[in-house]
């Protein structure tokens, strides 16, 4: 009679070794790596956002990166408990709410060329919110990813519900600047606009629509 601890192939069962073993946060090993990358992400923001707030001379945006910050943090903590416990964190996903409003400046106006600065002491508001506005939207992206490759229905949904909220920082972001002619949004001439608007035609409802 083959010895109860012992598999198929002859070697021993520990308990850290049991065949089919079941996970109490059911996490898939994909979903662990995707989760570690989202919040090193969200950390190496955090640590952007102190160094950039040194040098920031605009209030405003020394305010935006403030708030912005305190909410990733919080965004932060209910991720990691979701991630590490696999059960609903004790602090849900919150929504993020800019200040700016939604009017946007259109058009080019002409300006220095950009080029590499020599030193720290030539970074400037308009340096400095650019970065803020390439580190949210990367990790916009790259939420949206992960949230697709999640197996636990817990942190799936803590990262998903997150994506709106980058999106969210990083559109106030670009509404600063834009207002103050640091990202500048051309349009097409009237005609093209007209045509481009009007490519599309709505589409015939096929069967019935569940309310």
């Amino acid at each position: 009679m083959q010895n109860q601890n012992m598999n198929q192939t002859g070697q021993q069962i520990t308990p850290n070794m049991q065949p089919n073993a079941t996970y109490s946060n059911n996490h898939g090993g994909h979903e662990v790596f995707d989760a570690h990358e989202v919040l090193a992400g969200i950390i190496s923001m955090l640590d952007q956002y102190q160094m950039y707030e040194q040098h920031i001379q605009d209030s405003e945006l020394k305010t935006i990166a403030q708030r912005q910050a305190a909410f990733v943090t919080q965004t932060y903590n209910t991720m990691v408990e979701a991630f590490s416990t696999g059960q609903d964190p004790a602090v849900p996903t919150k929504q993020y709410k800019m200040t700016q409003n939604n009017d946007v400046v259109y058009g080019v106006k002409p300006g220095q060329p950009k080029k590499p600065n020599k030193s720290v002491n030539e970074l400037s508001d308009q340096g400095l919110s650019a970065y803020m506005l390439g580190i949210t939207k990367s990790l916009s992206t790259l939420l949206a990813m992960t949230a697709l490759e999640m197996t636990n229905p817990v942190l799936r949904r803590v990262i998903a519900d997150s994506v709106p909220n980058f999106i969210e920082l990083s559109y106030e972001i670009f509404l600063y600047q834009n207002k103050n002619g640091y990202y500048q949004v051309p349009q097409l001439m009237q005609q093209d606009m007209n045509l481009m608007l009007n490519s599309f035609a709505k589409a015939q409802q096929q069967g019935n629509i569940s309310h």
